[in-house]
């Protein structure tokens, strides 16, 4: 029998639009949809009865430490910023990571960077580039001969098959794009070497513009000379 019931075609029930009076206000809510909404309404309902009785029954005489470190802002609570918990000597351990991890970055940079130099054909070096071609017959020959220009013995750039040139391209950008890191890289380990000299015990001062050899953007600073036991 079902299989029956299954045979004979029915008509497809569509489910009833939001009237024409009545689009602005969007999709017509069905009772699918309502039950999903009465639901979420009713959780919340319980959960701001629950809080109102915990409120209802609070002893007014309740103390905790909290209401000492925080404070309100905005109607928002906000933690007390606690103080620094570590001491001189591990967050000194800590620079010293940092400065450890930034000088092997700095290292394995400079070595990416010199294996995709020696890839390239940097135009600083101007280092002899010169091909030997061998052709089957005259024919050929006078054909490498006119794409190699007259007096030339380099292939034209506009010879050379667009996929060399993108991946050439796309290798001198990620040559340059190493080198600003690198260069980033290295004045951050600079900075925090200074961190941390300066985090040393020992009288030290700021020298002004008109006291230095070589004057630069960069702070110099200079250590009383002590004597050494």
């Amino acid at each position: 029998m079902s299989s029956l019931r299954n045979a004979i075609s029915r008509r497809a029930h569509k489910e009833r639009a939001q009237p024409e009076a009545r689009k602005r206000f969007g999709l017509l809510e069905k009772h699918k949809d309502y039950v999903v909404r009465a639901k979420a309404f009713h959780r919340k309902e319980e959960i701001i009865g629950k809080l109102k009785e915990k409120a209802a029954f609070r002893n007014p005489d309740e103390f905790y430490f909290k209401m000492i470190n925080s404070k309100t802002v905005g109607g928002v609570h906000r933690p007390k910023p606690e103080a620094n918990k570590y001491t001189e000597e591990e967050l000194l351990l800590l620079k010293n990571k940092d400065i450890g991890y930034i000088h092997q970055s700095i290292r394995s940079e400079k070595k990416k960077i010199e294996k995709l130099s020696s890839t390239l054909h940097e135009l600083d070096t101007k280092r002899p580039n010169k091909h030997v071609y061998f052709a089957e017959d005259r024919e050929e020959a006078k054909e490498i001969q006119s794409r190699i220009g007259e007096g030339s013995n380099t292939p034209s750039f506009d010879n050379i098959p667009s996929r060399i040139k993108k991946k050439t391209a796309s290798s001198y950008r990620e040559l340059e794009e190493r080198k600003q890191r690198l260069q980033k890289l290295e004045k951050l380990y600079g900075e925090l070497a200074l961190q941390k000299e300066l985090k040393k015990p020992g009288r030290k001062r700021k020298l002004r513009e008109d006291e230095m050899v070589n004057p630069t953007s960069q702070p110099v600073y200079k250590w009383r000379a002590q004597r050494k036991r």
